[in-house]
């Protein structure tokens, strides 16, 4: 699998599973291919390492230190002949023995190893020339996960520690508290080959900052993130609420107390408010006075529609339905002064959006001009590192991430895990791992999560700072149009969208229209012959036509033979055009698609078949 970045690739060699660990590697990939970095896996031979006298890779990165220091002579001296020859660094990594190492030289290098260690207390070297993304000045005060660190020992003066690290164990009345060093840096200087190593994998937070950093370093700049990163906070569902979990006055006045904090942190600031008027004035006493706080106070924020009674659209079955709905909340903005013009909206539990109920984005068009809007859905909820974006009927459609807060998250005492877990999420895990990964984040969060303990801005206001203390990441934000704008200039290939199937995903069948299901997609084609103009595939098609079990497209006066699908202009019209055009007429379909091929991102996808 190879997921592309600057044209660079790294090539991970060697895998090994200590019996208390999972394989380092797991965590390096899942890493790269968030951040779409090409990745291509060697197994124990080395690849290819050039390509018409130019470098494959920018950096090569091992999983095992040990496998490296001990390869054969010819291949270790082939790999850094190309290391010099290209500039390309090195990144290693220890892994864990059942065998406890005390001073070992690590094998042709003058660098001494201690393993097995339990640490505590991590800081970063601030003169280090690695640190980029990462910065220095702050201990992570506390154990480091895992009980099998290696830390290194150098008797050159190449090497340089990057990060540093104190042992569990008590140290003695006089025993002096040295740091040691989790990771070093080779600067080169005895075979001309810059490195790397890792005293660890990634399981600690702050090491997959210092590897980001490592590539970065190591490309010579050619495999660096940008510092810049925008948020979006997205507050759904205001006036939606049972009654004991609605907003008070006061809880209106910390939202704005939080709001104004943030802003001094993160230029541009606003939550963004998404409203369904439908339920205003449907709390207690209380309640509906903190409704009134809010549109009180609603020039200061940014807002957005939702449905009018907070209704599926996809449980819609046509566009006028859809229509009437939004203009009782369009008026409702207009009688009490909410701005219309944020060309922004979300569809309650992103129904509609993804997979496409094509109403829904006709509707968003004629009455509140949608031009943005974001989901969790595509193509896939789950794993949140893997959502992407897309365009579909004008309207830019975002990835949204998740921060740790659900509507049912309202106490800390009674949040999954407790404050520890949540505590976790912001300092260094998901949370963190999900704002530097992503160069612009929509984060979804609820109304409720802004009463009660108001753990949404305990939340951002905390990592945020978490953020300022460990990185040198610039936090700004903008509107959600200026955001869509900015994604896709950074991922334009993101643009068209690649269709899935719904019925693969249970969710996704969950908020298809009432009015299809999984039999509808029978009338798609089973078979698809595929190939340039020239090749014989007319003759194929014709000899699999003769099959009794076998039936052909329709033929098309417009097209000659194929339906032509997989070009831009019928793709773009969606999975429901296609359903709609294909004839659905036994228990085998074929379609011969052969003369739509082109150079177009879809037409790639498929063309993996053209072996037929």
């Amino acid at each position: 699998m190879h997921f592309y970045y600057n044209h660079h690739n790294l090539c991970p060699t060697d895998k090994y599973r200590h019996p208390r660990g999972p394989i380092i590697w797991e965590r390096v990939l899942r890493l790269l291919v968030a951040l779409m970095y090409k990745v291509e896996v060697a197994g124990k031979s080395l690849p290819v390492l050039t390509t018409l006298d130019k470098g494959r890779y920018g950096v090569i990165v091992f999983e095992s230190l040990s496998k490296y220091a001990n390869m054969d002579k010819w291949n270790r001296e082939l790999l850094d002949k190309y290391c010099r020859e290209y500039s390309v660094g090195v990144v290693g990594f220890a892994t864990p023995g059942e065998e406890s190492l005390v001073g070992a030289q690590l094998k042709g290098f003058p660098l001494f190893m201690h393993t097995n260690l339990r640490l505590k207390d991590a800081a970063l070297n601030p003169a280090s020339p690695v640190l980029r993304l990462a910065r220095a000045g702050e201990t992570a005060w506390g154990p480091l996960p895992g009980e099998h660190w290696t830390v290194f020992r150098a008797n050159s003066s190449t090497y340089e520690p990057v990060a540093w690290a104190l042992r569990q164990t008590d140290y003695g009345v006089n025993e002096e508290r040295l740091p040691l060093a989790t990771v070093v840096q080779d600067h080169g200087r005895l075979d001309g080959v810059q490195r790397v190593l890792f005293g660890s994998g990634l399981q600690f937070w702050l090491h997959r900052l210092l590897f980001l950093d490592a590539l970065s370093y190591l490309s010579h700049g050619q495999l660096s993130l940008s510092l810049d990163r925008w948020i979006l906070v997205d507050i759904d569902d205001i006036f939606v609420g049972e009654r004991g979990t609605r907003l008070h006055e006061e809880d209106v006045s910390a939202l704005m107390a939080s709001q104004a904090a943030l802003q001094r942190l993160v230029p541009g600031f606003r939550f963004n408010l998404g409203f369904s008027a439908k339920y205003y004035h449907h709390g207690t006493s209380l309640e509906n006075r903190g409704d009134d706080a809010l549109l009180k106070n609603r020039v200061h924020f940014n807002w957005f529609c939702h449905m009018w009674n907070h209704q599926q659209p996809h449980l819609y079955s046509n566009v006028s339905q859809l229509e009437a709905e939004m203009m009782l909340n369009k008026q409702f903005a207009l009688e009490h002064g909410i701005p219309t013009n944020s060309c922004y909206s979300v569809s309650p539990h992103h129904s509609g959006v993804y997979p496409v109920h094509e109403p829904l984005y006709e509707a968003w068009r004629k009455v509140w001009d949608v031009k943005v809007t974001s989901t969790e859905e595509y193509p896939h909820l789950r794993p949140a590192r893997l959502r992407r974006g897309f365009r579909h009927r004008g309207v830019m459609v975002l990835p949204r991430q998740t921060c740790g807060l659900f509507t049912h998250t309202l106490l800390l005492e009674r949040y999954p895990g407790g404050r520890q877990r949540l505590d976790r999420s912001i300092q260094g895990g998901e949370l963190f791992q999900t704002l530097i990964n992503n160069p612009i984040n929509v984060f979804m969060t609820h109304m409720s999560n802004y009463g009660n303990d108001r753990l949404a801005l305990y939340t951002f206001e905390s990592v945020v700072k978490f953020l300022r203390c460990w990185t040198n990441v610039r936090l700004a934000s903008a509107p959600p149009l200026a955001l869509a704008e900015k994604y896709f200039q950074l991922r334009p290939d993101e643009l068209n969208p690649l269709w899935g199937n719904p019925c693969d995903d249970i969710r996704h069948k969950k908020i298809w229209a009432k009015s299809k299901s999984c039999d509808t997609l029978d009338a798609l084609p089973k078979v698809l012959v595929i190939g340039p103009q020239k090749t014989g595939s007319t003759a194929l098609y014709t000899f699999l036509a003769m099959h009794p079990n076998l039936v052909p497209n329709l033929p098309s006066a417009a097209t000659y033979e194929e339906l032509q699908f997989f070009n831009n202009n019928n793709y773009l019209k969606g999975l429901d055009w296609n359903v709609e055009i294909s004839a659905k007429e036994t228990e085998m379909q074929l379609l011969n698609s052969y003369g739509s091929i082109s150079s177009s991102r879809h037409e790639t996808e498929v063309v993996m078949c053209e072996a037929i």
